[in-house]
């Protein structure tokens, strides 16, 4: 069995990394309670939102123009390797059941394919090859967004995932968490959270994951909110798949409209399940295919199509 190659120039690269630095005064930690690491670890966790402050204007500017690009048809389409990977899988994974996306308009790849969610695929995060190859079997345009995630921000996959898609003219977004990285110099809009050396050297699936897994959460949740997949606070286009989504959506028309039991389920009823249509058939006063017209018509904006009704 031949040794893997030896790459001394990668090494002194991951020396350099916040992420990778060696902390000398947890060096016994494995000699501590445990309940006196699990305070470590919770005050390691508690900088990660202050870290996620600090680059708030770059993360809403990175929001408004993926909102731009969505409102036109465009795809929000993830990209990482590892745990970053998967933190993209699942954040695209919750976008249909909690703002009824249509399939495909967010997308997640993870170097190595979907056995890369449970299983470590070997090399396929060191391959921008594979990145765009993912990215072309998309077919990608102008309007979608590629948004490369890395913890070191020098991943060759996502770092290649976003200096293809660029090419192409789509708009990116880079997600590091380490200073002057790669990954955010490549993209049009670089988010750099930087999170520091890990508790367990090296293993940013803690800290810098947590990270990630907040900006993603900002990304994806307020691009829902631009485009009016909310009202106020409701989840007005949950898709109603199972009996816990169907109380849900009972739920959220009574909270938006004050109607009792019996009404709502008439609303509900008369526009085949679809939470904001039943919604605006209450406080519209109006029917069920004209509270769809509304709707269409205000690009699926629930206040927008309120305003109109009244007009």
């Amino acid at each position: 069995m031949t040794s893997p190659p030896h790459h001394p120039d990668l090494r002194s690269q991951l020396e350099t990394l916040a992420t990778e630095a060696f902390r000398p005064e947890l060096a016994e930690i494995d000699r501590l309670s445990t309940l006196d690491i699990a305070r470590l670890m919770n005050g390691e966790d508690a900088t990660v939102a202050a870290a996620v402050t600090a680059r708030l204007p770059e993360i809403a500017a990175a929001v408004d123009a993926v909102a731009a690009r969505m409102s036109r048809g465009g795809r929000l389409v993830y990209a990482g390797a590892g745990t970053a990977g998967r933190l993209g899988v699942l954040d695209a994974s919750e976008c249909p059941p909690t703002f009824n996306t249509a399939p495909g308009q967010v997308v997640g790849l993870i170097a190595g394919g979907p056995e890369a969610m449970v299983t470590s695929v070997e090399g396929a995060e060191d391959s921008a090859e594979l990145a765009r190859a993912d990215l072309d079997a998309l077919a990608l345009t102008a309007d979608d967004t590629v948004v490369g995630v890395s913890a070191s921000g020098r991943t060759p996959y996502a770092v290649g995932a976003v200096e293809h898609a660029r090419a192409l003219g789509a708009l990116t977004v880079g997600l590091a968490c380490n200073a002057g990285s790669a990954l955010a110099a490549a993209a049009e809009h670089g988010i750099e959270v930087v999170t520091g050396p890990e508790l367990i050297t090296g293993s940013t699936r803690l800290k810098a994951g947590t990270a990630q897994k907040l900006v993603l959460n900002m990304l994806s949740t307020i691009t829902m909110i631009r485009l009016g997949k909310t009202y106020g606070n409701l989840m007005v286009d949950v898709r109603a798949s199972n009996e816990k989504l169907r109380a849900r959506s009972r739920r959220i028309v009574a909270l938006a409209t004050g109607a009792g039991g019996e009404e709502i389920e008439r609303a509900l009823a008369a526009t085949d399940g679809e939470v904001k249509h039943a919604i605006l058939t209450l406080l519209a006063d109006v029917d069920g295919p004209t509270a769809a017209r509304l709707l269409e018509d205000s690009g699926g904006r629930l206040r927008a199509a309120l305003a109109a009704a009244k007009d």
